[in-house]
């Protein structure tokens, strides 16, 4: 197993690699005095579905929308069949979750085809992230995930990241999201 940086020309290998996902559970915020004594989580069961970002954007869109240029994509291979991937934003005008800071890399996107998954190859891409965002001078790395993805919280937990942000209202303005809660990870590097 190898993991390769690649240019934007060759993503359409990166999206063969599911990232969909079944939810089971989800984590409910506890609001003791509307939050003034802070946000508590605790999970809940529910109706099990599966859950897809590419359905929200596939990463083919990603030169649409974006300069590329500083961007980290990643894949790992085993021998020739790609099996996960990782993408990093850094230092790229437009997008938000940036904040303007050229020491904050962003982890916008993270992958493990289903039969590779609990094998350690998303902590090796997690880590490869994080060396290339530090070689360019970040003093963090961000990561978005939601309240439905439980298995992604606990994983960026493990990884020694810490919940910087929760944006309750976040996809307000998307009825396929509106219900999710946005969860914002840091790891310092």
């Amino acid at each position: 197993m190898m993991i390769i940086e690649i240019p934007a020309s060759r993503l359409d290998e990166y999206v063969c690699i599911p990232i969909a996902f079944e939810v089971r559970t989800i984590l409910i915020p506890d609001l003791s005095q509307s939050g003034l004594a802070g946000i508590h989580f605790h999970e809940q069961s529910v109706s099990p579905y599966t859950k897809n970002y590419d359905l929200l954007g596939s990463p083919l869109t990603w030169p649409e929308e974006f300069d590329l240029q500083n961007w980290g994509i990643f894949l790992a291979l085993d021998g020739e069949t790609p099996v996960g991937g990782a993408a990093v934003a850094w230092n790229t005008n437009g997008v938000n979750m940036l904040e303007g800071r050229r020491d904050l890399a962003v982890l916008w996107d993270l992958r493990v085809r289903p039969e590779s998954r609990g094998q350690g190859l998303g902590k090796r891409l997690f880590d490869y992230a994080a060396v290339w965002s530090k070689a360019r001078g970040c003093a963090q790395m961000k990561i978005e995930t939601q309240n439905v993805n439980v298995a992604a919280c606990r994983f960026y937990e493990a990884q020694g990241a810490v919940l910087g942000d929760i944006r309750r209202f976040a996809y307000q303005s998307d009825s396929r999201v509106r219900d999710e809660i946005q969860l914002n990870w840091f790891l310092a590097l």
